[in-house]
């Protein structure tokens, strides 16, 4: 699982803040901008990333969200028991911590993700475990490198999505990547946190920008060049965009706050958690 850092204009997720000189602003950022912001910014932070978050994470672990939703629990992508041999796509993997849990659940997971350090913390814990290597690819997730029909599932936890300029194309391609009847299960920062300053106190719970500013959030160096950029999409562009690549959603889960959950990570708070939703987890099909 992957995720993001403080976004001033609105809620991101999994905050770390701005990189020290870092302007943040809100203006346009096309696919090639944010593909190379991206790829740097998670290799040059996937580190103190691991290192701050890694305990929570687990090694072998699924969660989709800081609320600490389980697929052992949750069961998003069908019955776990069903998962023995399935080809399965994590899309944004980080170092890969949900492929594992898949593997133990006997499916043939690929974790793919932009950054070469994040895939290299992958290795990592996979040489400090009894077990069998994850196989790992590194690509831009807007241009998956497989054949059609390659996977029977694929997924995300707050991996690629949010950083992809067009994620119209992106559905697509993991569309074209699944075969009939995949599921396509992905979470997200839920899309009305962008309304609210990024803080997990009292000064988060105040509107302060709008829910329909689909302006791209970027920190920019002094040179006016993008390290870092995020995409907002409102609930009703989702659900378009699976629609648009031939999707059909069947479900849209917002985990609410577990009682005795104190962890706080970046705007994510019990404060918050309990009043406003903080994850979208959107679940589709590919007929």
């Amino acid at each position: 699982m992957t995720t993001t850092p403080d976004h001033p204009a609105g809620d991101a997720p999994y905050d770390d803040g701005p990189d020290d000189g870092d302007d943040a602003v809100r203006r346009p950022a096309d696919a090639g901008e944010s593909s190379r912001a991206s790829r740097h910014w998670w290799d040059r932070n996937a580190d103190e990333y691991q290192d701050e978050h890694g305990a929570f994470l687990g090694d072998d672990r699924f969660t989709w969200c800081p609320e600490g939703l389980d697929e052992a629990d949750a069961h998003l992508l069908g019955d776990p028991d069903a998962l023995k041999g399935l080809d399965v796509l994590e899309i944004g993997a980080g170092a890969a911590q949900c492929s594992r849990w898949l593997a133990g659940r006997g499916a043939r997971p690929v974790a793919l993700d932009i950054s070469f350090r994040q895939l290299q913390h992958s290795r990592r814990i996979d040489l400090s475990r009894d077990a069998p290597p994850v196989a790992v690819v590194q690509a831009d997730a807007s241009v998956l490198p497989f054949a059609d029909a390659s996977f029977d599932a694929a997924c995300s936890a707050y991996g690629a999505v949010p950083f992809a300029a067009d994620t119209a194309a992106l559905m697509r391609e993991v569309h074209r990547v699944l075969r009939p009847g995949g599921r396509w299960v992905f979470s997200v920062t839920h899309p009305i946190r962008w309304a609210f300053p990024d803080e997990p106190g009292p000064e988060g719970l105040t509107v302060t920008s709008s829910y329909f500013d689909r302006t791209p959030y970027v920190e920019q160096d002094e040179h006016g060049r993008a390290t870092y950029v995020e995409h907002h999409r409102t609930i009703g562009d989702r659900v378009r965009e699976l629609a648009g690549a031939g999707f059909r959603l069947l479900d849209l889960v917002e985990p609410q706050w577990p009682d005795g959950h104190e962890q706080e990570w970046g705007g994510w708070s019990p404060l918050r958690g309990r009043l406003i939703p903080g994850t979208a987890v959107f679940v589709a099909v590919r007929d």
